[in-house]
């Protein structure tokens, strides 16, 4: 299983803004060459967040009964059908094909540049000392901005949730945001998260980041000198388009097949030059009036 969390030691705290406070940054790697789609993770993250209950039918499309990630579902365990051409050829030296499976454990990404941060107007969305990326329940305010600025689709809003009046969502009809929490309140108790916790093959392994990328490499080239040269890595360099993600991923295959996009970009990257920009914009405006008032009065 996955190594105990020890924060004995404490390298350059992420963020810094924790000061003595701030631990290594941790994460998830989820190898899904090892996933066996058993789905003991998205049960033990419901079991322990207390996350509602959803979509326990079969869609009839697939044995992937939640289809994605949403406020109700912090973990999605895919299920993708493949025909491949065969390992072995027929005795007429044809290639016949053969059904795979790729499963894959979803999640929340914990994005370095984490653009639901940056849009959450209340605060409710806030770093921890851990690196990972948090929602507030009771700070929350149901307004939504969370919602498209994720790159990967990963927040939703649960529609039941009533916010007390004196908030606003009440009124409006809103309900709060979710999505993982990378177990934050395990993490504060020297715990790994329930998901890696319960996962039988390891394919879900949690530790220090720089640990966990270094981990990764090696496994990557393992598995390339067997013949699975596809094996790739997804969201491990911190130099992409989001800053590297804080849960990444060994593929198989093209990211999209995994419902990933290829080249993911925080959208609030130009975010300080518009800000920026509209400030010089601003003063330009106040200036011109002041001007024209000055003027006027001649």
């Amino acid at each position: 299983m996955s190594p105990a969390l020890n924060l004995g030691t404490k390298p350059l705290g992420w963020p810094q803004s924790y000061g003595e406070e701030a631990a290594p940054r941790m994460g998830f790697f989820t190898d899904t060459s090892i996933c066996i789609g058993c789905k003991a993770c998205e049960i033990a993250c419901k079991e322990w967040n207390e996350v509602p209950e959803d979509n326990l039918v079969f869609s009839g499309q697939s044995f992937d009964n939640t289809g994605a990630l949403s406020a109700n579902s912090w973990r999605h365990v895919a299920f993708i059908e493949q025909n491949v051409p065969a390992a072995t050829p027929t005795a007429e030296a044809e290639l016949p094909e053969e059904l795979r499976w790729l499963m894959s454990s979803d999640v929340c990404k914990h994005c370095t540049h984490a653009a639901c941060l940056d849009v959450c107007p209340t605060g409710a969305i806030f770093r921890t000392e851990f690196g990972t990326v948090v929602i507030q329940d009771d700070v929350c305010n149901g307004c939504g901005y969370c919602i498209p600025a994720c790159p990967f689709g990963v927040i939703s809003r649960r529609e039941r949730d009533q916010l007390p009046a004196a908030a606003g969502a009440e009124v409006a009809g809103l309900g709060t945001t979710h999505k993982c929490t990378l177990c934050y309140d395990r993490l504060k108790d020297g715990m790994e998260p329930a998901c890696a916790k319960a996962c039988p093959t390891n394919s879900i392994q949690f530790g220090e980041l720089d640990e966990l990328r270094e981990r990764a490499g090696q496994r990557v080239q393992e598995l390339q000198l067997q013949g699975a040269g596809e094996a790739r890595l997804y969201g491990e360099d911190p130099h992409d388009g989001v800053g590297g993600l804080g849960a990444f991923f060994l593929l198989l295959d093209d990211p999209e097949v995994y419902g990933l996009p290829p080249d993911p970009v925080v959208p609030t990257r130009h975010l300080p030059e518009i800000w920026g920009a509209a400030v010089l914009a601003g003063a330009a405006l106040a200036g011109a009036v002041v001007a024209a008032v000055a003027g006027g009065r001649k």
